[in-house]
């Protein structure tokens, strides 16, 4: 029953049903309760202070019923971000929907890396594979003077794109669809950026229950083998770079070294990862 439940009382039950179910929850309990909060808050179209600050206040049945729905998928597996439909990511919220990959923090890194290597006012950049297009987003936010490319082979992620960047105002990404290199059509940028597929297909890491919600295709190359993506892209960028342009790829915290043989293999200078906040390499750049 729903009737008559006050904010505090919906919050407990959402906590039960969330709560791990080790004595020793430590994070995950934490983790647990705040999901809980956002999705009460998501629901209630409230700042999470005001829970907190109300939680006396009562809550409509229809709500009720909505926000429990949400638990139980919650419960189940699905990413909080495909429940909202937001996810924050650099300085700014994107939508997401189950078309895209979920933006995730490490991804940052590859936006800082571009940001040092492109500071010049106007320039052109690409990112292949944009998915939500939340690094084509964060440049064009940082560059306003410069042009952005953002590719994809996927209709519908094309279109949580365009939708993200209209938006947020943003006017100078220009979306085209295609595969990688495809819709490029000889066109040459000073960057070009990339966070592809890099999880091989009998990865242990896609067991997690909550990659069964992501879009195959934007976790695992065509064919399974985890480097398929980035190796197409390392052997393709130069041919779309511009004199001293730089490819830039995301990868998994594993590969470093290998993408970089491939980057060396192709031609390119100054070939080096970089470590994410948890000291993984995380993604490689190379100079044409």
């Amino acid at each position: 029953m729903t009737a008559n439940m006050t904010v505090e009382a919906l919050l407990t039950r959402g906590r039960q049903r969330l709560k791990p179910a080790t004595r020793d929850a430590g994070a995950a309990g934490q983790a647990a309760g705040l999901d809980v909060e956002l999705l009460l808050a998501h629901v209630l179209a409230t700042p999470r202070a005001r829970l907190k600050s109300h939680p006396e206040a009562p809550v409509e049945p229809a709500a009720a019923e909505r926000f429990l729905a949400l638990i139980g998928r919650r419960a189940a597996g699905e990413p909080l971000a495909y429940l909202t439909g937001r996810r924050e990511f650099w300085s700014f919220d994107v939508a997401v929907t189950p078309a895209v990959l979920i933006p995730r923090p490490e991804t940052e890194l590859l936006v800082e890396r571009a940001l040092t290597l492109g500071t010049q006012a106007e320039g052109r950049a690409a990112d292949l594979g944009t998915g939500s297009g939340a690094i084509a987003l964060a440049l064009a936010r940082e560059r306003p003077r410069w042009h952005i490319v953002a590719t994809d082979a996927s209709a519908p992620a094309l279109a949580v794109a365009r939708a993200n960047a209209a938006a947020l105002g943003l006017t100078s990404i220009e979306f085209l669809a295609g595969s990688w290199f495809e819709p490029l059509a000889g066109a040459r940028f000073d960057l070009i950026v990339s966070n592809p597929p890099y999880v091989a297909a009998d990865d242990p890491a896609l067991r997690d229950p909550a990659l069964a919600f992501e879009p195959p295709l934007a976790l695992t190359p065509p064919g399974g083998e985890a480097l398929a993506s980035l190796r197409v892209l390392a052997r393709g960028a130069a041919a779309h770079l511009l004199p001293a342009g730089w490819l830039l790829l995301e990868h998994g915290a594993s590969q470093g070294r290998q993408v970089r043989a491939e980057l060396v293999a192709a031609g390119f200078a100054h070939v080096r990862s970089h470590r994410d906040l948890a000291g993984h390499e995380r993604m490689t750049e190379g100079q044409r």
